[in-house]
């Protein structure tokens, strides 16, 4: 025990906290600039500026009585205030809880109930949508509320954040006494039940954006310019806003501005380099620049996740001269487990063979350790062809869900955490997500619950039974089509059921098309065939669209 001792001695017990990262990006990257398009304008500040405006923030903070260990919500797109929050709030050893801003109201009321936020800071353009989810919450009452880029009347009471800082000292001492201490707090999508929390330490939240600047992950070096179009309420916008202050490069936040045409204008303005965001934004990009003639000269990259990317997707942006680079992760992964560049060993292959590597979710990064089993636990064999279900653990990987003991212990087994994916692996170590254990609908980069649906579906008197499946669209990539069959002598119209559900589910979640027929096809023990289903009605939006419907 005394030769452990001395061996750890021999270097230095330096905590990995989040403080730490700012102090870095301020002492040596001090002149590198953040612009921020907000509620209230287009913002510039250096990295020193907005270290000393974090240090108002946290001082604020304190003087409202937030403290170790509780949370606060925020409630916002990604701008440079959301950004302040994400380093103020764990630097006075409080929490960060990133709302979701496309949950349902009853949903917002749950986390904000479940996370026990002291406080909610949010953006006043998503006052109106604040509102509801506050009123849903039983516990609002005593929180502090804060608006953020002006004032909102949905929300009267709220403080207004420049206020809030104005009268700050812009330094602080940072109150973080182990990286072990929480950080941020994440919940799922609500994709089965209640979402469910993801609890982030200081050293987990270090770690993984150390492996996200590696240069076979997300590769952002001090001369790029990055403008994160997924989400911070999205798993940290996949880590990007520690990762990239790590490395000091430019920071591009295009707020609610999140239309292509928008889009494309502050990329082309700022001279982004690398971005990232789901599918459905680089459609969007896309179809716009195609529509202009236009193209993006100075972006040379963006990183895609949150559902496949479609191959003419990837060929559209290679002859702009800008690399889609696919990656995969998960909220309980902090999120980036996978990202797909060509490896060496395919030097030499055709295009068809690097196209298809390029389009798997690629190869694990480092620290990422993970197994494929079959249904009896055994592992499967890593050729491209063997399926199994993905496991994986690591130092940025989730032990067990926030104060949910019951879904933990069915997605949480022997240290591993059960992804829920279906998968193959090939010799190279390509990643490739062939399926779901459970029927989710992946529409834009975010889930929706076939459950869930089927369960409002068929509380309607008129309906028997209720499949939703996952069919392709355009724009969406993949969209929740509905199959209901009526109980006898009931009737129902279409615009009747979306009416029904929209009083129940989130209007995103809604079925573009809800089909009315006589079976739905079982298994042999009952269960719905919804391959099937898929296979039946696979072009229905396809043929929606080219009708003009």
């Amino acid at each position: 025990m005394e030769e452990v001792d001395a061996m750890r001695g021999l270097m230095m017990d330096v905590p990995l906290t989040i403080p730490s990262i700012l102090a870095h990006v301020m002492t040596n990257h001090g002149e590198r600039e953040i612009v921020s398009r907000a509620d209230d304008g287009i913002h510039r500040l250096t990295y020193a500026e907005f270290g000393r405006r974090v240090a108002k923030l946290a001082n604020a903070l304190r003087r409202m009585g937030i403290g170790k260990g509780d949370r606060v919500a925020s409630f916002a797109w990604n701008t440079h205030r959301h950004l302040e929050l994400y380093y103020a709030v764990p630097s006075i050893g409080a929490v960060l809880h990133t709302a979701n801003i496309r949950l349902f109201p009853e949903q917002v009321g749950y986390v904000l109930d479940h996370a026990e936020d002291r406080a909610v800071f949010f953006d006043s353009s998503l006052g109106a949508a604040l509102a509801p989810g506050l009123a849903a919450s039983p516990n609002s009452a005593q929180r502090v509320v804060v608006s953020m880029g002006g004032r909102s009347p949905a929300v009267e009471r709220a403080l207004d954040y420049e206020e809030l800082i104005a009268g700050e000292t812009d330094t602080f001492e940072p109150d973080v006494q182990d990286e072990w201490d929480a950080a941020i707090l994440c919940y799922t999508s609500a994709t089965t039940g209640d979402p469910k929390g993801v609890l982030y330490t200081h050293r987990s939240t270090v770690i993984h954006a150390y492996a996200c600047s590696a240069a076979d992950a997300l590769g952002v070096r001090e001369r790029d310019t990055v403008l994160p179009i997924v989400p911070m309420f999205h798993v940290n916008a996949w880590g990007i806003p520690f990762s990239t202050p790590m490395t000091g490069a430019k920071l591009v936040f295009p707020g609610p501005g999140m239309d292509p045409k928008s889009l494309i204008a502050l990329l082309d303005q700022e001279r982004v380099t690398v971005s990232a965001g789901v599918p459905t934004v680089w459609l969007g990009i896309r179809d716009e620049l195609r529509r202009n003639a236009a193209t993006l000269p100075h972006l040379e990259r963006f990183i895609v996740g949150g559902s496949a990317v479609p191959a003419a997707l990837m060929r559209d942006f290679d002859a702009l001269n800008i690399t889609a680079v696919h990656a995969w992760g998960m909220t309980e992964s902090s999120p980036i487990g996978t990202v797909s560049h060509v490896k060496a060993a395919l030097a030499g292959a055709s295009p068809e063979q690097i196209e298809h590597a390029r389009l798997t979710q690629g190869v694990f990064v480092p620290g990422m350790q993970w197994r494929l089993v079959d249904p009896a636990g055994k592992d499967v064999a890593h050729d491209g062809k063997s399926a199994g279900e993905l496991l994986i653990r690591g130092p940025w990987v989730a032990a067990r869900y926030y104060k949910n003991e019951d879904a933990s212990a069915i997605a949480f087994k022997d240290g591993w955490f059960r992804t829920g994916d279906i998968c193959t692996v090939d010799e190279l170590g390509y990643l490739q997500i062939v399926d779901r254990a459970k029927d989710l609908v992946k529409s834009g980069g975010e889930w929706i619950s076939s459950v869930d649906l089927e369960n409002a579906l068929m509380g309607h008197p008129a309906i028997k039974e209720a499949a939703v499946v996952g069919v392709p669209h355009e724009k969406w990539i993949e969209r929740p089509v509905a199959c209901v069959v009526l109980r006898e002598g009931a009737a129902a119209t279409e615009e009747e059921l979306r009416a029904w559900l929209g009083e129940r589910v989130a209007k995103w979640w809604i079925p573009d098309r809800i089909l009315f027929i006589d079976t739905i096809p079982r298994t042999g023990v009952g269960k719905f065939r919804k391959r099937d289903l898929r296979a039946r009605f696979a072009n229905v939006l396809v043929s929606q669209a080219a009708s003009g419907g």
